[in-house]
């Protein structure tokens, strides 16, 4: 199976220079863990629920006056649509993510994550399980 027949199209969104209480309430709105950051219809980032939780409220800031660019996760990893959902899953593993924004060239056209993943492919169960139960010392990279 390949990631454009499991993506989801549906991608929400949000400009860099919107504040991170906009980004939560989006989240919030659409029952989403992140938002992919896009300016004059380029990605520029992702901004994540762990990228709110260590870089925004573990330091007291003001989500009314930060900017989603302060705390959002610039070094994004990405899949191409004719990927296997396979290569999709290892990427995952490998980099510590949960969530892959799908592109065509330079346009965003989907976005798949691990939940997408197990649903869709109940064999691969174990493979995400890893990273679900990464070691500890493990770093995790948002994305």
């Amino acid at each position: 199976m390949l990631v454009l027949d499991m993506m989801n199209k549906d991608v929400k969104t949000i400009e860099p220079d919107n504040t991170v209480q906009e980004a939560a309430a989006k989240m919030s709105k659409h029952s989403i863990g992140s938002l992919i950051v896009i300016k004059n219809g380029s990605l520029q980032g992702i901004v994540t629920e762990r990228d709110i939780m260590t870089k925004l409220v573990s330091k007291a800031l003001d989500s009314s006056k930060t900017m989603v660019s302060q705390i959002m996760t610039k070094a994004v990893v990405m899949i191409s649509p004719g990927r296997d959902v396979e290569d999709a899953a290892e990427v995952m593993v490998e980099r510590g993510i949960k969530k892959l924004p799908v592109l065509k060239g330079d346009k965003l056209i989907g976005i798949v994550t691990s939940m997408d993943i197990v649903i869709a492919q109940p064999k691969m169960m174990e493979q995400m399980a890893a990273l679900f139960l990464m070691p500890k010392g493990k770093k995790a990279v948002a994305g």
